[in-house]
């Protein structure tokens, strides 16, 4: 008895897993008097995950695959034991490996963890003969004991995986609200949290072009094959948007149907939305290598808390940067009107006295004259310069291809609609009439659209959207750019509650009317085809 208690006292002594096993299967072999003693730690789908084994001396066990829980060992039932003389003439039985050393006498009991079936314990080669009823009932109750080890180490991780987490998300919030620019700060928390779960990839999902969700960032290595990765439609990423809920993934390699090849390389993986005022507006993804242990219950539910806390922070940074980027194009508007209104005005004032004076300077004085004509050249330049730093101030951004400016003006609606509203861009050949891929449509966009038609365009999808934010209540906005061969059409849709009868300023919807006739184009702003509002404005591009 003393013997058997020093054994359980042994395996229940440890909260670390790792240590918990490698003293259970030294103890069995002592309690038994076994030569070998091994456990199988058995994943979601009966595999042999983590294998720990005494008696092998480690030059043999470095030669030799673990087991992967089949033939003799797949008959240790799930409840009882399995006593061989000799295993090797049990006909389940499938040969050694080349270099494992000979067993004959066998003993395999199930050690079970909350009515699952944790893992298989096996001994073989009892000193003396074969193993007895009474090994097999101690042996039994030691497997017992250590299934309460295991839970106290299960709890023991989880304390102290939740205090790791908790500290990761408070270190990401901080960092998010001191300032930190959003693209770095989904970087951050790429890394961060990859990190503290121990995996070895993680990737960040956001909304892309024609409704479209792909991957964004990645942090790991090696990544640069996952970034830019467009999500499958009904993939695992679109269901954890939709239902707002993460799920666990045993095992990419096993997978039959693996809709994205670069995934195959991995194992588990966890996937938790990034949700933010009851709007999803991304998922993070967790990856582990093939072979590594699978993400649990408590990862999952620790993930999703970090995740939705991440996206808050997330939002408010994106909030402030847009604010902080409104206050810098209202300043340099300001800048922009002072120079136009008062210092062109001086200096067009200052160039007509000096016209005037240069004009009464006697023919004879011809010196004075060059001077003035050189210092009324001084004026114009002057006036050229500060027209030039006017125009950039004005539109900072007005040098960029229309599209990168659409994407802008959508990236910058996420702040106040609450999600990213969708773009498309249609566009035919002039020449064919045909429909051009999106790629071909982006890179001709601005060889078709002047300067000036561009600017009402940009101006046409801010106030869309801007409407759409005010007044539309909406779930979704979408955005379309359609460029004919001879037209332009931009198509501001929501489905949100409709145009209010009793509204009746319109100052911005008279200024894209204005806009329209301008380029010989119409505006028209009613219910949309499936409820909400429709914007629809066009113009003459040809």
């Amino acid at each position: 008895m003393t013997k058997f208690l020093d054994a359980v006292l042994s395996v229940t002594s440890h909260l670390h897993l790792d240590d918990m096993l490698a003293n259970f299967v030294q103890a069995a072999a002592d309690l038994t008097g076994a030569k070998y003693a091994a456990i199988g730690v058995l994943d979601a789908a009966g595999e042999t995950e983590t294998f720990v084994q005494h008696g092998v001396d480690p030059v043999t066990e470095a030669v030799l695959e673990h087991p992967h829980g089949r033939g003799i060992l797949a008959e240790i039932p799930t409840d009882g034991v399995l006593m061989l003389s000799d295993l090797t003439a049990h006909p389940r039985f499938q040969g050694f490996p080349e270099g494992h050393p000979m067993m004959r006498s066998f003993l395999g009991v199930p050690v079970r963890v909350a009515d699952q079936v944790y893992g298989r314990l096996y001994l073989s080669e009892k000193a003396g003969g074969d193993f007895t009823d009474t090994d097999a009932e101690n042996i039994r109750m030691l497997a017992a004991a250590a299934a309460i080890a295991v839970q106290n180490s299960r709890l023991y991780k989880a304390a102290r995986t939740r205090e790791r987490w908790l500290a990761v998300g408070q270190e990401i919030t901080t960092a998010l609200l001191s300032g930190l620019d959003v693209e770095d700060a989904l970087a951050l928390i790429a890394r961060k949290v990859r990190k503290v779960a121990d995996a070895d990839t993680a990737v960040v999902v956001l909304p892309g072009l024609d409704d479209s969700w792909l991957i964004e960032f990645a942090d790991g290595d090696p990544v640069g094959d996952l970034v830019g990765i467009v999500m499958p439609p009904d993939g695992r990423a679109m269901t954890v948007l939709a239902e707002k809920e993460g799920i666990i993934v045993d095992s990419f390699a096993r997978a039959r149907n693996l809709r994205i090849p670069e995934f195959g390389r991995y194992g588990p993986s966890l996937y938790a939305p990034l949700v933010a005022e009851g709007q999803s507006i991304g998922v993070l993804i967790l990856l582990r290598n093939k072979h590594a242990p699978e993400f649990t219950e408590s990862d999952l539910n620790v993930a999703e808390s970090i995740a939705r806390q991440a996206a808050l922070a997330l939002k408010l940074a994106e909030a402030r940067q847009a604010q902080d980027l409104a206050g810098l194009v209202e300043e340099r508007a300001r800048i922009a009107r002072d120079l136009h209104d008062m210092a062109i005005q001086q200096l067009f004032a200052t160039g007509l006295q000096l016209a005037h004076a240069r004009d009464q300077v006697p023919p004879e004085r011809d010196e004075l004259r060059q001077v003035l004509a050189t210092a009324l050249d001084g004026v114009d330049d002057s006036v050229r310069q500060i027209r030039a730093i006017v125009q950039n101030l004005r539109s900072p951004n007005e040098n960029a291809p229309l599209l990168e400016r659409l994407r802008r003006e959508t990236s910058l609606a996420r702040t106040g609609l609450g999600f990213a509203p969708s773009l498309v861009l249609e566009a035919t050949d002039p020449v064919t009439g045909v429909p051009q891929p999106s790629d071909q449509a982006g890179d001709d966009l601005d060889a078709r659209v002047d300067a000036d038609l561009a600017d009402d365009v940009v101006a046409v999808v801010r106030e869309g959207l801007a409407n759409a934010a005010r007044h539309a209540r909406a779930s979704s906005v979408h955005v379309r750019l359609a460029v004919g061969p001879e037209d332009i059409e931009v198509v501001v849709t929501d489905d949100g509650v409709g145009l209010d009868p009793e509204r009746t300023r319109s100052s911005g919807l008279d200024n894209l009317a204005t806009r329209a006739r301008r380029h010989g184009g119409e505006f028209r702003l009613g219910p949309g085809p499936d409820g909400g509002t429709s914007l629809v404005w066009t113009a003459r591009s040809g």
